[in-house]
C-alpha cells in the first residue's frame, strides 16, 4: 500500500504545499504555536530583544518539525523549475 501525501513538491523552487486536511491542520497548528509562543515569551520579558532571543530558538525547533513531518509525509524535494511538460517560456 502506498503511503499518503500530504504534502505536494513545488513546482517552482524548493519546498512543499499542502495537498490535504492533514497538512493543513499540521500548518494551523505550526502558526498558532509560534503565536501563542511569542504571546508567552513577551509577557514575560523585560524587552523587545530579550523576547526575540528567547523566541528565535523556539521558533527554529518548530520550523525543523514541520520540515520533518513534511519530509516524512510529502513528495521528495528538490530544486524544480516548472512541470516537465510545460514547454519552456520566452
Amino acid at each position: 500500500m502506498k503511503k499518503p501525501i500530504w504534502f505536494r513538491a513545488k513546482d517552482y523552487g524548493w519546498g512543499w504545499s499542502p495537498a490535504t486536511w492533514q497538512a493543513w491542520l499540521i500548518l494551523l497548528i505550526f502558526v498558532v504555536l509560534i503565536v501563542l509562543d511569542f504571546y508567552w515569551i513577551d509577557a514575560s520579558s523585560a524587552s523587545d530583544a530579550q523576547s526575540f532571543a528567547r523566541w528565535m530558538p523556539d521558533t527554529m525547533a518548530l520550523v525543523l518539525i514541520l520540515v520533518a513531518i513534511s519530509w516524512m509525509t510529502g513528495e521528495k524535494p528538490g530544486w524544480r523549475w516548472g512541470k516537465k511538460d510545460e514547454p519552456p517560456s520566452l
